[in-house]
């Protein structure tokens, strides 16, 4: 790809990935969250798992590993992760979940020094403490919306103990969420299976779906008390097969382009997306205060990323130079 295109399809899937937020948002109204979740994923991955079918001849896995893999990433990348962003989500903003799940970079890098036994460098330890404050400064515990906008009045409110109650609870539930998705990626790291991603990723979407809804079963939801509707049925629809089937092999595409260190970025587009279709559909904004926890969160990642990001804008500075 050119860099216009890249930098258009970056720009499109961070706006896919934002979009989901608030087409949860909206689902919820209708579906259960486990079962909400668990049909996206059911009719993602049948989409993804039949474009596998006529890409790969290696379109599911046929070794311990392989299959090891795909219930590692099913089970925390898809049903652990998505089954705690859903109930979440029933009482916290799309905009603000989506800055929530942004820090799910700072806390691979995290688990990545705790599960297996990384090397912390010096200083990483103000990446991740920027990465903490952001959020805490987003989930807001203990101030109302009686506070107003102004930051200083907000930041006087806060109350860590509030995160044990109402809306914070509800962030704590987004935040655990995220970290699932961050384990279950670090886990994931040390295995070579030599299967295609899409692969990896139809199957891993099986897994989750089916655990997803099974969990709600056990916890008494009913697919026969759905309220169906032509909203529900229509954010169901766009969630699996947008952002949950073509969004995710757009990743890998430039997964493939970009690198890891790059692609880690979109964590960072898909709040501003969310933000942005959040007022633009649903009317709401976030405040000033969720914001600069956005900016602590994005500062932690780039700091954690230091070399990384050095060397991009190295690259960057000498391509510009040469054209």
């Amino acid at each position: 790809m050119n860099r216009t295109l890249l930098a258009g399809a970056f720009l499109l899937l961070g706006t896919l990935w934002g979009s989901s937020f608030v087409a949860i948002d909206v689902g919820l109204e209708w579906f259960p969250p486990l079962t909400y979740a668990g049909l996206r994923y059911l009719l993602a991955g049948v989409v993804v798992l039949g474009y596998a079918l006529f890409t790969t001849a290696n379109w599911r896995p046929t070794s311990q590993r392989g299959w090891l893999v795909v219930g590692i990433a099913g089970t925390f990348l898809i049903g652990g992760h998505h089954a705690l962003l859903y109930i979440g989500q029933l009482s916290v903003r799309p905009a603000v979940a989506a800055v929530i799940v942004s820090l799910i970079p700072v806390l691979t890098a995290l688990f990545g020094v705790s599960l297996l036994g990384k090397q912390m460098q010096a200083g990483d330890a103000v990446g991740f403490a920027l990465g903490f404050l952001g959020v805490f400064l987003v989930a807001q515990p203990g101030v109302s919306d009686s506070a107003g906008t102004d930051i200083l009045a907000r930041a006087s409110a806060l109350d860590p103990l509030a995160l044990l109650a109402g809306d914070g609870l509800g962030v704590l539930t987004v935040f655990v969420a995220a970290a699932s998705f961050a384990i279950g990626a670090v886990l994931t790291e040390p295995f070579e299976t030599g299967l295609p991603a899409r692969t990896i990723q139809a199957w891993a979407m099986l897994i989750g779906a089916t655990e997803l809804l099974l969990a709600g079963i056990l916890s008494g939801e009913s697919i026969a008390a759905i309220q169906w509707s032509q909203t529900g049925l229509g954010a169901l629809v766009y969630l699996g097969l947008i952002p949950g089937a073509v969004a995710f092999l757009l990743y890998f595409t430039l997964l493939g382009e970009l690198g890891s260190a790059q692609i880690n970025l979109i964590s960072y587009l898909e709040p501003i997306m969310a933000t942005v279709l959040s007022w633009f559909i649903l009317g709401e904004l976030i405040d000033p205060l969720t914001g600069v926890g956005f900016v602590l969160v994005l500062a932690g990642f780039v700091w954690l990323q230091r070399a990384s990001v050095s060397a991009l804008v190295f690259e960057h500075r000498t391509t510009t130079r040469s054209s």
